[in-house]
């Protein structure tokens, strides 16, 4: 399906209007070999999809801002015999109309044609330090400029990072990519119903990613946000466990973190759950626990709040909780302060969401903790992780807890897109079916 090209200009005329002058330089990912002669699948890169709406590899973008604004495309030319092997390419002159481009040409004259829209510019902006050999390019094309010095030709005396602007603009979501997250979510939050109904003992953790991505893929998702965590037992204490081999026992819960994404924005969710539909005691009491973490988190997210009160909320609840479990003693403000409850909660409360799935944008400005503000999107994810040990009541031994929604900043609040069964009573009432 091909995106409305105005929205893409449009945003392109965003970042030459901040820019003020000088040109942007972005280019879009490579493929990458998987093996001997094939290629992992194809995921462009989020920045200049974010500013083109095209997908192809071996394409470049350059926004020349200043009196003469234009807006450049480099992409391949059109190949018959490729386009059998691979499948269709717009080529320059379709791309052109296709995606509302002043100029295009073909990525082969990328070198020839590039640095004479640097020649007499004041900067040169673009993703400084990401890729060597893209770093190395660009000063490639800068020398070009330079030696032409003897015919008053000047090169561009400041490098910018483009995300300088980029980031900012990426942070706060526009109504197409809102509902491109409502879907996504929607596909996801599917997707988990469908594995926990599928969740019994004896099944393996494969075999239950496998149901979620069959999930993605009939919802029409591209493919998962990330490398899904299916992790079992004590396998949920690791935080970035991907193996996803392990039988499932009865007694144990069943932790999973994955998502899907659709037309290039990503879901992001966490559930746990008992692998025979019952939480035991134990579980049930830490459930509860991050539970009422993330709901008072999640009441925290409006305009005006800052990006760090979600998780001073849920540290509150989760320590607070913990001294009543016996998994921690002592004052709560102490236990706070010294950093204790880190050992059974590790991580952040959440992080942007977007066309990534740890999305564009600072969490500080100038040293200070970001403000809310409509439009932002972000995942709620507290957690608890107890692993086996002496200190630690046996009944807590090797429990891993996660809960982890998508919630969008409002004009009066939030509005949270994520929407599986969350509570003991739902998923216990889901599971039977």
């Amino acid at each position: 399906m091909q995106p409305d090209a105005a929205i893409y200009r449009a945003r392109r005329e965003r970042v030459i209007a901040e820019m003020g002058e000088g040109v942007m330089v972005i280019a879009t990912a490579s493929e990458v070999p998987r093996n001997r002669d094939t290629h992992y699948p194809y995921r462009h890169d989020s920045y200049f999809y974010w500013l083109t709406g095209f997908t192809e590899p071996e394409a470049v973008v350059v926004l020349v801002a200043g009196s003469a604004p234009r807006h450049i495309l480099f992409c391949r030319e059109r190949n018959e015999e490729r386009e059998i092997w691979d499948g269709f390419r717009y080529g320059p002159a379709a791309a052109r109309e296709a995606f509302a481009f002043d100029e295009t040409f073909a990525f082969d004259a990328l070198d020839a044609e590039l640095p004479k829209y640097l020649e007499n510019q004041p900067q040169l902006a673009y993703i400084i330090g990401r890729d060597m050999a893209w770093d190395t390019q660009v000063m490639g094309w800068l020398n070009a400029v330079r030696a032409k010095a003897r015919s008053g030709v000047q090169a561009p005396v400041r490098l910018v990072d483009a995300r300088v602007w980029l980031d900012e603009m990426r942070l706060v979501k526009d109504d197409h990519e809102l509902a491109l997250m409502r879907r996504a979510a929607e596909i996801s939050t599917r997707a988990h119903g469908i594995a926990m109904r599928a969740t019994r003992p004896g099944r393996h953790e494969y075999e239950i990613e496998a149901e979620m991505l069959c999930a993605f893929r009939s919802g029409g998702a591209a493919a998962p946000a990330y490398t899904s965590i299916v992790a079992s037992g004590a396998n949920a204490c690791v935080l970035h466990y991907v193996f996803n081999d392990r039988p499932l026992a009865d007694g144990d819960l069943l932790l999973i973190d994955a998502a899907a994404e659709f037309g290039s924005y990503a879901a992001d969710i966490t559930r746990t759950f008992p692998v025979n539909g019952r939480f035991s005691a134990a579980q049930r009491d830490v459930y509860e626990l991050v539970l009422a973490a993330q709901t008072a988190a999640i009441a925290t997210v409006r305009p005006g709040a800052l990006w760090n009160d979600p998780h001073e909320a849920a540290v509150r609840v989760l320590t607070a909780g913990m001294v009543d479990l016996g998994l921690l003693h002592g004052a709560v403000d102490d236990l706070i302060e010294s950093g204790a409850y880190q050992r059974f909660y590790m991580h952040r409360t959440g992080h942007w969401l977007g066309m990534d799935v740890h999305d564009a944008g600072d969490y500080k400005v100038h040293g200070a903790w970001r403000p809310f503000v409509p439009g932002m999107t972000l995942t709620v994810e507290p957690g608890l992780y107890i692993r086996a040990a002496d200190d630690v009541p046996a009944a807590f031994h090797n429990i891993g807890i996660r809960i982890e929604d998508d919630v969008v900043v409002t004009a009066d609040g939030c509005e949270v897109l994520t929407t599986p069964p969350r509570t003991v009573a739902e998923i216990e009432a889901w599971m039977r079916g």
